[in-house]
């Protein structure tokens, strides 16, 4: 019996307003793939991102157009060569991952994180003004580690301190997302420096990095849309200390694990991030993430309604998956 497979696009709303240096949006707006082989059933969730050319309407046709081979029983290596990195590919490599769990009776965590156990994720501010970034810290100061998004003009530093000054016990990443110049690099670096944010992701513009390779590291800087594959790396040598591996980026989990792996090798620091999803695009990412140095998978904490079952949230940590959810 052939394989059957199904794409669907759905909306979640998010819980007020998501802003970055790119603009805000008020939903998650998915598109989950569903392979049905017998009784078994496998479903991956992926997030389309315009940044890198990407729309709904795109990757739903792309995963439609190797549905035949899907059915005819393409596997997650052959899909590594089928279709190019992105969200299409990730939704149909964490639905073949989630079949073959179902099928074999064996979860995907019992395979590749036998000793899974609760993360410490980063939870995410939105870019705004001084003063409306130091409210949204105050609301979450308990907890341990905050992501804060900058890089959208102004004075980002004075946005670093009212965070700091609001939440003086948590550890902080500050997202740039491509936002800052060469001219303002080194003053925006010193000023993290200085209140002891913990890392630093994506100052600069991908391909437009360069002088990173010259100055001072103050704070470990991350690679986020400068990386996507193993493939990537050897060119990030000396640019940057750590990477950022989403799952919709490397295209899905089979890739992000051969890029976690290259990268430890390079002795690079790992962080594992997430766009705005549900519950089950974080579930494989979470298995991921098991030993990763930085742990950024709030989507679901920053929606109004998650999948059900979805992953358990207690606080700032997030659960393995059940294989009711995925795995």
């Amino acid at each position: 019996m052939a394989r059957v497979i199904s794409v669907e696009v759905e909306k979640f709303p998010i819980a007020g307003s998501f802003t970055i240096s790119r603009g805000s949006k008020t939903e998650a707006e998915v598109v989950t793939c569903t392979i049905r082989d017998g009784e078994n059933v496998g479903r991956g969730e992926c997030v389309p991102y315009k940044r890198y050319g990407e729309s709904v309407e795109g990757v739903q046709a792309a995963i439609e157009g190797i549905a035949t081979q899907i059915a005819s029983g393409l596997d997650r290596r052959s899909l590594l060569d089928a279709i190019p990195a992105g969200a299409a590919r990730n939704a149909v490599d964490c639905a073949l991952w989630d079949l073959e769990a179902k099928a074999s009776g064996r979860t995907v965590a019992s395979v590749l994180a036998p000793q899974a156990a609760p993360l410490e994720t980063a939870y995410t501010l939105s870019l705004g003004e001084p003063e409306t970034m130091a409210a949204q810290a105050r609301l979450n100061a308990d907890r341990p580690l905050l992501k804060v998004k900058i890089g959208g003009g102004g004075d980002d530093a004075a946005r670093i301190r009212a965070v700091r000054d609001a939440a003086p016990h948590s550890r902080i990443i500050i997202d740039a997302n491509e936002g800052w110049t060469n001219a303002d690099v080194e003053h925006n670096l010193a000023a993290a420096a200085e209140l002891g944010v913990a890392l630093v992701e994506q100052p600069l513009p991908a391909g437009q990095d360069e002088i990173l390779r010259r100055i001072a590291h103050p704070v470990p800087i991350c690679a986020d849309e400068s990386v996507h594959q193993a493939a990537d790396l050897d060119a990030l040598a000396g640019l940057y200390d750590a990477i950022n591996i989403k799952l919709d980026k490397a295209g899905g989990l089979t890739s992000a694990l051969l890029l976690r792996d290259r990268a430890r090798e390079l002795g690079l620091k790992i962080m594992v991030g997430c766009m705005v999803g549900t519950s089950l695009a974080m579930a494989p990412a979470v298995l991921l993430a098991q030993g990763a140095d930085f742990v950024d998978l709030d989507g679901p904490l920053l929606l109004a309604r998650d999948r059900q079952p979805g992953l358990e949230y207690r606080g700032s940590l997030v659960f393995p998956p059940t294989p009711e959810l995925w795995g």
